[in-house]
């Protein structure tokens, strides 16, 4: 299957199946968002939930977080990931927020990275899910699922894999192709374990394609045997072993 062919397949599907995906961050608004994003590196979105209600109710505009103490911020981030060095980035970020942004969160991906705490893939979310942007963040599942499907190729750094997909996705399905991405390496394409057998795409996936033709599931059989083999010669020679250390001690007494 080509290239092509593989996002056509995957557009579509999609676009019937999830036409209205979203990211599962909770937030009114881009403030929230912005906050709940940077909260989120190297953690699970279920955590950053639980933790952004009492820092939202605590803070809730940017002007307040600002004023706030990296020391009080971290007391209501402390259960995140680097949560030292997150609680200095919100401070840094609310700060510049007010006395360069007048408290508005802009839509350019350059002013965005601009501020403590947000790098190119928090850009590219807030730029997507706010300004319906056709920006393509990559984080660990976006990496994972487009080289696994056969959306891109060679591709080993997130830049690289969010200009192919970017350059070969449809402008307008950009932004939602992200949580689509996301959505399905979080639930179906796991990182150790993906689950190929309920996965309603591998019909065109270039990992399903490689992992489960005859040839594969022959070779994946033959080791299998071998493997099995070695385990029983293994026990053998340990029975062996045992029988002449016993016969051993039986000449010493």
């Amino acid at each position: 299957m080509t290239k092509k062919d593989r996002y056509k397949n995957f557009v579509e599907y999609f676009s019937k199946q999830q036409p209205d995906a979203v990211t599962e961050l909770h937030y009114r608004d881009p403030f929230q968002l912005l906050v709940a994003v940077i909260l989120s590196a190297q953690c699970t979105d279920k955590r950053i939930n639980q933790v952004t209600p009492a820092l939202f109710q605590r803070f809730p505009t940017p002007q307040a977080l600002a004023d706030a103490t990296v020391e009080e911020v971290f007391n209501y981030i402390r259960s995140v990931s680097y949560p030292n060095n997150k609680a200095k980035h919100l401070v840094g970020m609310a700060k510049m927020l007010v006395e360069v942004f007048n408290g508005e969160v802009p839509s350019d991906i350059d002013d965005l990275q601009k501020m403590p705490g947000v790098g190119r893939k928090t850009a590219n979310v807030i730029a997507s899910v706010v300004f319906d942007a056709p920006a393509m963040a990559v984080d660990t599942h976006v990496f994972r699922v487009s080289n696994r499907i056969g959306l891109t190729n060679n591709a080993t750094t997130p830049l690289a894999v969010e200009k192919q997909l970017v350059k070969f996705l449809p402008e307008e399905v950009i932004h939602v192709a992200h949580h689509w991405l996301i959505l399905h390496g979080r639930y179906i394409c796991l990182a150790r374990s993906p689950k190929c057998e309920i996965c309603p795409i591998s019909w065109f996936c270039k990992y399903y394609e490689q992992t489960h033709t005859e040839t594969a599931l022959k070779k994946a059989e033959a080791a299998k045997v071998k493997k099995a083999k070695d385990q029983k010669k293994k026990v053998a020679l340990n029975k062996i072993s045992k029988e002449l250390k016993k016969r051993s001690v039986d000449k010493i007494d």
